[in-house]
């Protein structure tokens, strides 16, 4: 109620500024995940919000909350001058060091490697990208502080943030595809004009459901309890045929 609550006011007031609501999607925060649950698929009994909810939980994770909505924050007046030009402050540090890692190499000499031993990892024979090292399981990045002597002292938090972009990068690149894929169906708007029950093909659930759900994109269509993969395809062509003819 409280998550409903906060995305209500902010767009009753973005409203009465006549300016466009806000809208959070699934792969950006979980009140995005909440609002869309209820929405199109309904609640029987208190509405409970568990990670298992969200299909990107690698990318919703609490290290990397102010990065995906802090911007939103303070284009909407929530977010304070002075603590948004920290968050770029913030954000910046971790861009560089990110990039940093990317580009240092660790030659393979006795030292390096007699220290990538002493920490649990193998020795390495040819020159290796540090943001290369960072991935594998034994290494931090605290402990290669040792082979960085060109390393600046960062704020902890962007430690951890820079760690976990590279660390897990493969992974959260996987699931970066899964979301522009899910957004070229949200980017596919659908009226609420659209009488469902006129377009052949839809089976009479579908039909029903999205009817009384009046889905505000296809994406949001496909994840309505009775609407069929079949469905959306279905809807996909009608979309298309239209646009054809009002071309």
């Amino acid at each position: 109620a409280a998550a409903q609550g906060l995305i209500a006011g902010i767009n009753a007031a973005l409203k009465l500024k006549g300016k466009e609501p806000i809208i959070l999607d699934r792969s950006q925060a979980y009140i995005g995940v909440l609002i869309d649950d209820i929405v199109t698929k309904g609640v029987t009994e208190p509405y409970r919000m568990m990670t298992s909810r969200a299909e990107y939980r690698l990318l919703l994770r609490q290290d990397n909350a102010d990065l995906r909505l802090t911007e939103i924050g303070y284009e909407v007046g929530l977010i304070s001058e002075d603590r948004y030009n920290k968050f770029l402050i913030k954000k910046k540090a971790i861009e560089d060091e990110v990039e940093r890692l990317r580009n240092i190499v660790v030659k393979p000499s006795d030292v390096n490697n007699n220290y990538l031993e002493s920490i649990g990892t193998s020795r390495i024979t040819t020159g290796v990208k540090m943001a290369d090292l960072l991935k594998r399981p034994q290494v931090t990045y605290d402990n290669l502080a040792f082979i960085d002597s060109d390393r600046v002292e960062l704020d902890e938090r962007v430690k951890k943030e820079v760690e976990i972009l590279l660390k897990y990068e493969g992974y959260i690149n996987l699931e970066s595809v899964q979301v522009d894929k899910f957004k070229k169906l949200e980017n596919k708007k659908l009226s609420e004009d659209i009488n469902y029950s006129e377009i052949s093909g839809l089976r009479l659930e579908a039909r029903q459901k999205l009817d009384k759900v009046k889905p505000s994109s296809v994406g949001q269509a496909s994840r309505i309890s009775g609407v069929s993969p079949a469905d959306i395809t279905v809807l996909l062509i009608w979309l298309e045929t239209n646009k054809v003819k009002r071309d």
